[in-house]
């Protein structure tokens, strides 16, 4: 069953989102970039200053500095009228908490979360959490490289093969 969350019908016409991630290591700088290079507004929550290296020396985005947890950050941020929340943290944990405070408190319609473990990407997946899961995508794509078949789309990599499950 999927949470309410509330709808932008702007969105469905390809106008600007309001998106805010969480992190910004390599993942979440890269994405930062290239939304705001695409015209969407987004805010970047990061904890340590010194990453924000990764976006350049001008910022394509808004930042605020603070814990993704913590309620008067996340609406420092803009959570509330954010039409988006990706989690890209090194840690799971992190990650999985956050995504479940924004779409369960704050109603967020989209949101994503990176979970390096696959099979608590695909626990949480079944709760109605979006997340990718690196190793799954890497691992798929390089096999149909590898043997020359064309890529498929990023829903049949990112699952949990028969091999894996309990």
């Amino acid at each position: 069953m999927r949470p309410e969350v509330r709808q932008r019908p702007w969105v469905t016409f390809g106008l600007s989102m309001k998106v805010v991630v969480l992190g910004c290591g390599r993942s979440g700088a890269m994405l930062a970039i290239q939304l705001s290079s695409q015209g969407h507004q987004v805010t970047l929550i990061e904890r340590n200053p010194e990453a924000l290296r990764r976006l350049g020396r001008s910022y394509p985005c808004r930042v605020v500095i603070g814990n993704g947890l913590e309620d008067e950050v996340l609406v420092k941020a803009g959570i509330e009228e954010a039409d988006a929340f990706i989690a890209v943290t090194r840690g799971d944990n992190t990650n999985i908490m956050a995504a479940q405070i924004v779409q369960k408190r704050y109603k967020v319609a989209k949101v994503g979360v990176k979970v390096a473990d696959p099979l608590r990407a695909d626990a949480y997946r079944k709760m109605g959490l979006y997340c990718l899961n690196a190793s799954a995508l890497i691992a798929g794509m390089m096999r149909d490289w590898m043997v020359d078949e064309p890529f498929k789309t990023i829903d049949l990599y990112n699952t949990i093969p028969p091999e894996m499950e309990f």
